[in-house]
């Protein structure tokens, strides 16, 4: 063999070598990409209702009103990472940035289940209230080994906490994690009407918050139930357009106009809309199902523009009221108010 033909040969196998060795090799980064969306008018991958309403007959919409998600590649290779890099839509960041080196991945999974947990009782709440239902907050699953199991029971309803009242999920919370993990709180309950004094123990979670060991659900004078019941989610995220679901099954107005609307957003029992993570792989996901409308949380709103997806109006909200005020305006032909850029 001539020496040209060696030459193209050994380089060949070079190049062979190095793409086997990128597709093995791992990197100490995370892919992160644009994930699935939910209609929370409509139904999960299994073909369950996003949120079921029991004891009511949940309105129609001709629309849609969809939480984005953000897909996470935890193990990565070197060729995966290059690809990463090039692709737009997609982004590659250290691995401690998603996995705190001091948290397992299943340490920080659980804490992202919990949180979803936590932004499902806080969205129930947002949009109970408005549209003018009492509510309270009642102890939902409990953790096999927290120290609440024996004293408190599901559906406790807990009123006061060391004497102090909460209307909210996010006070009660703030009341739990105003003391030191070992602390031992005294909780008013009613439990089947009846008003009892318990004590508790906190204990600290694996982020270091001290907690008691259950979910928050609602408790409320509406005459139907909300269930929620979508598995593999993380993270707080979906708060505003589930808080806006529940209120388009319940309320006879169509939110949506017939549009296909998407959005992100954290949400509290009053119905303050927070910032986000993720938000160029959301829009992504937005677009691609169809979304023509995103709401924004007012501080995401710079990183938005930045990564701004053609066809996409970006819809700045701060609250609940201004996210309903937003799709008035949208279903009578306005313009709501964008962004600012």
């Amino acid at each position: 063999m001539r020496r040209r033909g060696w030459t193209v040969l050994v380089g060949f196998l070079l190049v062979a070598a190095m793409t086997a060795l990128m597709s093995v090799a791992t990197v100490p980064y995370v892919l992160l990409e644009p994930g699935p969306t939910y209609d929370t008018l409509g139904k999960d991958d299994e073909g369950r209702d996003v949120i079921v309403v029991e004891g009511a007959e949940a309105t129609k919409s001709a629309g849609q009103l969809r939480f984005t998600t953000v897909g996470v590649q935890s193990r990565l290779t070197l060729l995966e990472a290059l690809i990463g890099w090039w692709r737009d839509e997609d982004a590659v960041v250290p691995r401690e940035l998603v996995y705190p080196p001091d948290q397992t991945q299943e340490q920080v999974e659980q804490r992202n289940a919990e949180d979803f947990a936590n932004s499902l009782s806080s969205a129930e709440m947002a949009a109970l209230m408005k549209l003018g239902y009492p509510v309270r907050v009642a102890v939902g699953e409990l953790s096999d080994d927290s120290p609440a199991v024996g004293v408190l029971q599901k559906g406790d309803v807990i009123t006061e906490i060391d004497g102090s009242s909460f209307a909210t999920t996010d006070e009660m919370l703030e009341l739990i994690r105003g003391k030191p993990a070992g602390s031992t709180l005294t909780l008013r309950i009613l439990r089947d009407d009846e008003e009892r004094t318990v004590q508790v123990q906190t204990y600290a979670g694996e982020d270091g918050i001290p907690r008691i060991g259950f979910q928050p659900e609602v408790s409320s004078s509406a005459p139907f139930k909300l269930d929620i019941p979508i598995e593999g989610i993380g993270g707080p995220s979906a708060g505003l357009m589930l808080s806006l679901g529940i209120i388009d099954k319940i309320d006879p107005v169509d939110l949506t106009g017939g549009k296909i609307i998407a959005g992100t957003g954290t949400i509290d029992a009053a119905g303050n809309v927070g910032p986000i993570g993720g938000v160029p792989q959301k829009l992504v996901g937005a677009r691609a199902a169809g979304a023509t409308y995103f709401l924004t949380p007012l501080p995401n709103c710079a990183e938005a523009v930045a990564n701004e997806v053609p066809g996409l109006t970006l819809v700045a909200v701060e609250s609940l009221d201004q996210a309903l005020d937003a799709l008035a305006t949208i279903r009578a032909g306005g313009q709501p108010p964008t962004c600012p850029r």
